[in-house]
Order: structure tokens, then C-alpha cells, then sequence
């Protein structure tokens, strides 16, 4: 039962998790990990609901500081080209110090790597690097990021980069591709590059919100392919289609939410639309007064992506179908009381079909909210626990792509005919 703040706490996956290995041999498994990483939910009870905690965003408290450099990469696939930035978390205090030389075009406590510093890229420590995507319109620099990654990064023991969204945290764009909730090609590249570049790295993912569905789907689209050894996705929308449906449903959600999230995309258009008018044919007059996000949608993403309505984006960009494709554990962080990721949206059955994942559901939160008294943000406890835990306590070789010694395709409980990953816009991954 709630009780001043106090949030009840659900799990959801298989009767059989995942089996797991530990370093000192014993066995365990998915849903124990993360039960075990998962502390009581103890959250601010003036911010007694969903709309309170996801508002309270807006006070926009400084949060912990972490320090950046900037990598520029040319996107390598033949028709998504262009280019996109990835921002390199750093400890050293001598980087620290060059915030003073920051440019004021780009985010809070970023710079751009050095000439030199790029040269000297890769090594061959073994050091668990977290690849990380931001929510929409968002960027490395944003709070609700920074409580998660701080103590990761301030533990000395990490390495983090986050894969910044075409457009977004004062990037350029050098084509008419902003991005979506289906845009995977950046990160796919960012992690093959960094595979390369780090090989002894074990690699882990994390997600937030409209990052957390990109990450979803990438993991879907990769299956036991992908090098990330597993991952956390926090605030996933999971269902487009119907998160949108219900914010339009009732006053506050049209006219609050979807005119701050159309708000923050027609500000992005707006600082790339010479960019957009000289690669694209979009009408960016009529773009730029669009009020509400699904309008957005409808002016842009539809013609640049040839959808033919946003309903048909939110649908084929939804994530819920991948979720039944991933092969590497993940866990699943949402809040029930989310006025923004809708609790209609959220996959509990396909959750329960795939022994990978587990979702774990707080009753109260909000949208990336998960406000404690006094500030701290609940959400970052259980990402660094569960991260920490596979980083160093498992063996992370003996996490295959079996379950309970059985080869996986599809539904593994209901047969294979299914095809999680089938889209409607088709995309060659291997260009």
C-alpha cells in the first residue's frame, strides 16, 4: 500500500529467468539480480503524483556534475548519412579544468576533443564502458541523465559516452535527417566503433524515455548479435501510438505535454532549418507553427520518412514487438503513474514471454521524475546496482543465447512464426 511516498514496487518476466553465472561460480538468475538492485522507492510525498513529479522536472535542480568531450563521426550507412555527435564522459582533472574554455555553442561542461586527443582514441584496458541515448530532444547535459551516470563515472571503475541524437545538444546536422524512435544506425555504429577501438571493453547500454525505445529496437534488431552485454531502459514508451493517444485524451496531456514536447522539436527545426530547407522539400513554414508534438510528426517525420500519418510512425517505431527479440538481459524501468509513457502502453506480456527481460514497475514517478526528499532521483539507484552487478559480479561469458539449454528464435514459448522485428519501413541494417 502507498504510504507518504513509498511506491509499490513489481516485477515482471518469465517463471523461468534467465539462468545466470556468477564469477564465484554459484548460479543465479535475471529476475534475482535485479530484484536485488532494485531498493524500496521512497519518494517525495509532496510530489504526490505522476503530473507533480514529471512537472517538478521543470525546476531544473543543477544535479551532479559530469564532464565531456566531443567526437564528431561520419555516419558509415549509404542511405542515413551525415554526420552526429557522441560525447565522451572524463574524469581527469585536467580535462575538468577546460570547461573554462568551453564553447558557448555547445552544451554545459562540453568540449570538443582535440585533434591530437582523437589520434590517441582506443586502448586495451578492460574497463565496462555504458553507452548511453538521452530522451527526446534532449542531450548528455540533461539531469535526470546525470543522476544516473555520476556514481558510475565517479567510481572511477566506468567509461561512458552518450550517442547524441541527430540535431540535438547544439549538434549540427549536415543532411535533412533529424532523427526517430527508429533511428538505430547511430548507436549500432557508435558501438562497432567502440568494440573496435576498446576491444577488451565489456559494453552495457542505457537508455532514457524516446532513448530507451532507439536502444529497445536496437537490441531487438541485433538479437544475441549485439556486443552490449546487457542494458537498462528507464521510461520507455514502448506503444507510440497509445502513449499519443492518451496524451491527446485529456486536457493537461494536449495542452500541456504535447505543446512542451512540439514546443522542443520546432525549437530544434528552428536552429537547423537552413539545413532542412537545402536537403529537404518540407514546407518549413508550415513545420515551424506546429503547436503540439504529433503535429511535428505529422509535418516532418512523415515526409522525410515516408510515413503516411503519424499513427503509422508511432506504430512501426514502437518497441514493445522488440522487446520479444532481445537476447542480452535487460532491465525495464517504468513508472505506472507516467503521465507521458502511458501505463496502457506498457508490455507486461511480452515481458512475460521473454525470459532476457525483466520489467520492473514503480507505482508512482512520473515521467524521468522519481524525485526524493531532498532532491536525489531514486531511478539512478537502481541503474547503477544492476549495472555494477553484471559489470563485476557475473560471468558475463556464460550469458548466451539459449534458454534453460534451448535455442530461441522469435516466441520461445509459442513457437517461432511470429516475427517481432517484421517493419514497415525497411531498413538494410548491414549498409
Amino acid at each position: 500500500m502507498e504510504w507518504l511516498g513509498r511506491a509499490i514496487i513489481d516485477f515482471t518476466t518469465t517463471p523461468k529467468s534467465l539462468n545466470i553465472k556468477k564469477k564465484d561460480g554459484k548460479a543465479t538468475d535475471l529476475l534475482e539480480i535485479c530484484k536485488s538492485a532494485v531498493p524500496p522507492c521512497q519518494l517525495n510525498p509532496l510530489l504526490f503524483n505522476g503530473h507533480a513529479q514529471t512537472m517538478w522536472t521543470a525546476a531544473k535542480a543543477h544535479g551532479p556534475p559530469v564532464h565531456y568531450k566531443r567526437k564528431i563521426f561520419e555516419a558509415d550507412h549509404a542511405e542515413f548519412n551525415g554526420s552526429y555527435a557522441v560525447d565522451f564522459a572524463v574524469t581527469d582533472p585536467a580535462d575538468v579544468e577546460r570547461e573554462e574554455e568551453a564553447d558557448p555553442s555547445l552544451p554545459p561542461r562540453t568540449v570538443n576533443f582535440t585533434e591530437a586527443e582523437l589520434a590517441k582514441m582506443g586502448s586495451d584496458d578492460s574497463r565496462p564502458m555504458l553507452v548511453i541515448l538521452h530522451g527526446l530532444s534532449g542531450g548528455s547535459h540533461e539531469v535526470y541523465l546525470r543522476f544516473a551516470i555520476a556514481p558510475l563515472i565517479e567510481s572511477g571503475k566506468w567509461e561512458a559516452c552518450v550517442v547524441i541524437s541527430r540535431g540535438c545538444a547544439h549538434s549540427k546536422i549536415t543532411t535533412g535527417l533529424l532523427y526517430n524512435a527508429r533511428a538505430t544506425w547511430d548507436v549500432r555504429q557508435t558501438i562497432k566503433w567502440l568494440k573496435k577501438t576498446y576491444p577488451n571493453r565489456p559494453l552495457f547500454g542505457l537508455g532514457f524515455s524516446l532513448g530507451a525505445c532507439i536502444l529497445t529496437n536496437y537490441l531487438g534488431e541485433e538479437g544475441s548479435a549485439t556486443p552490449l552485454k546487457a542494458a537498462v531502459v528507464v521510461a520507455n514508451p514502448w506503444a507510440l501510438h497509445i502513449s499519443s493517444k492518451m496524451l491527446q485524451s485529456s486536457f493537461i496531456g494536449h495542452h500541456v505535454y504535447q505543446r512542451v514536447l512540439g514546443t522542443s522539436m520546432r525549437a530544434l527545426a528552428t536552429r537547423h532549418k537552413a539545413e532542412l530547407e537545402q536537403h529537404t522539400n518540407i514546407d518549413t513554414a508550415h513545420l515551424l507553427s506546429r503547436k503540439y508534438l504529433y503535429e511535428f510528426d505529422r509535418a516532418y517525420q512523415c515526409p522525410t520518412w515516408g510515413y503516411p500519418t503519424e499513427e503509422a510512425y508511432y506504430r512501426d517505431a514502437s518497441s514493445s514487438d522488440s522487446l520479444l527479440a532481445v537476447r542480452v538481459p535487460l532491465l525495464a524501468l517504468n513508472a505506472v503513474d507516467d503521465p507521458i509513457a502511458s501505463w496502457l502502453s506498457l508490455p507486461y506480456a511480452e515481458a512475460a514471454t521473454n525470459p532476457y527481460t525483466v520489467l520492473c514497475t514503480t507505482s508512482l514517478g512520473g515521467h524521468l521524475g522519481w524525485f526524493e526528499i531532498g532532491g536525489g532521483r531514486w531511478h539512478g539507484k537502481p541503474v547503477c546496482n544492476f549495472l555494477n552487478h553484471m559489470a563485476f559480479e557475473v560471468d558475463l561469458d556464460s550469458i548466451h543465447n539459449e534458454v534453460n539449454g534451448k535455442r530461441t528464435s522469435g516466441n520461445p514459448e509459442n513457437g517461432t512464426n511470429f516475427d517481432p522485428l517484421r517493419r514497415k519501413m525497411h531498413v538494410n541494417l548491414n549498409q
